[in-house]
């Protein structure tokens, strides 16, 4: 490798890097506002959010690192471009694919390691990010009693306290109410001037150790004689009640429970789960259509080889002329029609149901493929854009690369919208974001490699002559001067 190709991946590095964990850093930060409320108030410990903010990370890393390149590009060829080292480049008969080509290389093993993250190691912390997400959004809050109001986090369980003095623990006109037993109400009541929380040991209990109180209890089955039963209350000067805490912990779920998922699998498993659905969805709707063809008469397929002409065409003696009868015969018929009707609806809903869900498979099949080559297409993009307008730095290069990017992103989502909703096929719906673009960066590529301008109004006027000389009638007579 020459000195000036580790030169200029050495300016690429730099700002890759840096863009890319800003850019990651920007998408977490949207994924915790999202789910904030689902996170806070729930006594998680810090190495589960880590683990949570660290599958979450990976998810967005074949999002991040197409409008990284793009921005890291952008600055590191428009830094010579600024700096004067690009002129010199030129002079010594270096094309600017020549300059851009040890980039080229780079960009293009980013781009094949992010379809082997995409493909091979994301659908793997997409497993595990969201199930863990799921136990976390499913976690009860942590045990957090305020004065005067009633906690009910703990199952069976109804707790009130009017004061809690936040030095020692202290609670002040303890109230609790228990449930556990079903359909009694507010049958077991437990009230104390004063009391104390201390976890057990082992953490899975909760200790509530009350003095000066009484309790009453009145147990009596659902709809049952409520004179047969007396109630029973009492006082005491110390009493202690043990809460199972154990709702109250982070329960894992199986991580097999989510391994079908779309996001869960790799191209080759996408694959061979689309074909199942595939198959499956024809199968069901060729089953609808038999037993809607058996449900009319006049679509029934016959059990014996009767003629057509006799079968449709009922006998002169079967003809029902009592007015009851043709109504009770009009009322089978349309009910017939309603059921069929509501048949037909459910079949619909089912198939949409169906349609969507291998949708959303295509649709991941395509994403993989898709961001990387997106990669590519935002190099071809930024570098001769850095080229033309010669500035680096976080300015410029910032508000355009974002630009672009916006208008990568609204198409991507848009049609992707389009596709689930079966408007579009995955192909080339997936693809048109690229596709948008893609003469974009042929463009600026010819533009910036022949010395093109760019945004200069004269040399398009002038093209616009041009074309504009082919398309005029010439003159019969070449006109002279007077």
């Amino acid at each position: 490798m020459k000195r000036l190709h580790r030169m200029i991946i050495r300016a690429f590095i730099g700002p890759l890097l840096v863009t890319f964990v800003i850019v990651l850093f920007i998408l977490v930060m949207q994924f915790l506002w999202k789910y904030v409320d689902d996170l806070m108030g729930k006594g998680l410990e810090w190495y589960i959010l880590v683990e949570l903010m660290m599958y979450a990370t990976a998810s967005f890393v074949p999002l991040a690192l197409p409008l990284a390149v793009l921005l890291s590009s952008i600055m590191t060829i428009g830094g010579l471009g600024e700096n004067s080292e690009l002129v010199p480049m030129r002079s010594a008969g270096l094309g600017l694919l020549r300059i851009m080509s040890p980039l080229m290389v780079t960009v293009l093993f980013l781009a094949l390691g992010s379809f082997y993250f995409s493909n091979n190691l994301l659908p793997v912390a997409n497993l595990k990010f969201h199930s863990l997400l799921w136990d976390v959004t499913r976690k009860k809050p942590a045990l957090n009693l305020r004065p005067g109001i009633f906690y009910d986090g703990i199952e069976g369980f109804s707790i009130r306290a009017m004061e809690k003095n936040p030095d020692n623990g202290l609670l002040t006109d303890v109230l609790i109410y228990d449930h556990r037993a079903a359909f009694q109400g507010n049958k077991t009541v437990v009230r104390a001037r004063t009391g104390n929380m201390n976890r057990s040991t082992d953490g899975r209990y909760l200790i509530l150790t009350l003095k000066d109180g009484h309790f009453y209890d009145e147990h009596s089955p659902a709809g049952g004689d409520k004179s047969s039963y007396p109630m029973m209350r009492g006082t005491f000067a110390e009493d202690e009640i043990r809460l199972d805490l154990s709702g109250l912990g982070l329960d894992r779920t199986d991580k097999e429970l989510f391994k079908d998922h779309y996001k869960m699998l790799t191209m080759g498993q996408l694959h061979i789960a689309r074909d199942s659905l595939v198959r499956e969805l024809r199968e069901r709707d060729s089953e609808q259509e038999r037993h809607l063809a058996n449900s009319l008469f006049i679509t029934r397929r016959s059990q014996t080889q009767l003629d057509t002409t006799t079968m449709f065409q009922p006998e002169k003696d079967n003809v029902v002329e009592d007015p009851t009868a043709q109504r009770d015969v009009h009322d089978a018929a349309m009910n017939m029609v309603r059921n069929n009707i509501n048949y037909i609806e459910r079949a619909l809903e089912e198939r949409g149901s169906r349609s969507g869900q291998i949708a959303h498979f295509n649709v991941e099949w395509h994403r993989k493929p898709m961001l990387a080559f997106a990669c590519l297409l935002f190099f071809f993009i930024g570098a001769p854009l850095g080229a033309i307008i010669r500035k680096g730095g976080m300015g410029l290069p910032v508000v355009i690369a974002i630009l672009f990017f916006l208008v990568f992103h609204i198409v991507s989502f848009s049609t992707e919208r389009l596709v689930i909703a079966g408007e579009m096929n995955a192909w080339p719906g997936m693809w048109v974001s690229t596709l948008v673009l893609l003469p974009v960066g042929v463009i600026l590529t010819w533009k910036a490699t022949t010395d093109s301008p760019l945004f200069v109004a004269d040399a398009y006027y002038r093209g616009w002559q041009r074309l504009r000389s082919f398309f005029m009638r010439p003159h019969a007579h070449t006109p002279t001067l007077q």
